[in-house]
């Protein structure tokens, strides 16, 4: 697990560990449970509730799945206030791993219940996923900027703007900018599992 380490703990890392610790704690799981699940270890478990670590975006993923909800719902992302959302105005979730913070710019209006969600992921130079992810669903998406290397399983897809990708969530899948610029990819999956 890559994480970043606050010299303490700041208010948006304990409210990410409070919101863990209170859906672990809700569906009577142990710190053993938890970690067992979300395969990963107790005492990175405790200390993401404790604030003390930043989850990297995998991590999040394994940790919203573990303990049966989605990652909107453990950062604490409110709906939008209605069908539209401008420009400038949407929210972006930063997650730390790889050599840099990947972002989130969230596209849709975050409602409980949603069938998909759609992101733009901004990718730093030299950031990528914390390893790959798999999960029930679809994926598809657009590079609008930059290059990316897209892996599915054990194949890897060099993608520049332009180039789009589909596939089963199921397939492990992760990604890394492999390109000297920050890259930008439209990305929408269902169901809504972020």
């Amino acid at each position: 697990m890559t994480d970043t380490r606050p010299a303490t703990p700041d208010s948006a890392a304990l409210e990410l560990g409070t919101r863990i610790k209170h859906a672990r704690l809700a569906r009577k799981m142990t710190l053993k449970d938890c970690a067992v699940k979300a395969d990963c270890s107790e005492s990175q478990v405790s200390k993401v509730e404790r604030g003390l670590v930043a989850p990297s975006l995998a991590m999040l993923h394994r940790l919203a799945a573990a303990l049966d909800t989605n990652v909107s719902y453990l950062i604490g992302e409110r709906p939008a206030a209605g069908p539209v959302l401008r420009a400038g105005t949407r929210l972006i979730s930063q997650f730390a791993h790889g050599q840099g913070g990947i972002q989130l710019e969230r596209l849709d209006n975050a409602e409980r219940g949603s069938l998909l969600q759609a992101h733009i992921h901004i990718i730093p130079p030299g950031a990528r996923s914390d390893g790959q992810i798999e999960h029930l669903g679809e994926e598809v998406g657009i590079v609008l900027e930059g290059v990316v290397r897209l892996t599915l399983g054990d194949t890897q897809y060099t993608l520049h703007a332009g180039d789009a990708f589909h596939f089963p969530s199921q397939v492990p899948h992760g990604y890394e900018n492999a390109g000297p610029e920050a890259a930008r990819i439209y990305w929408v999956n269902t169901p809504a599992t972020f």
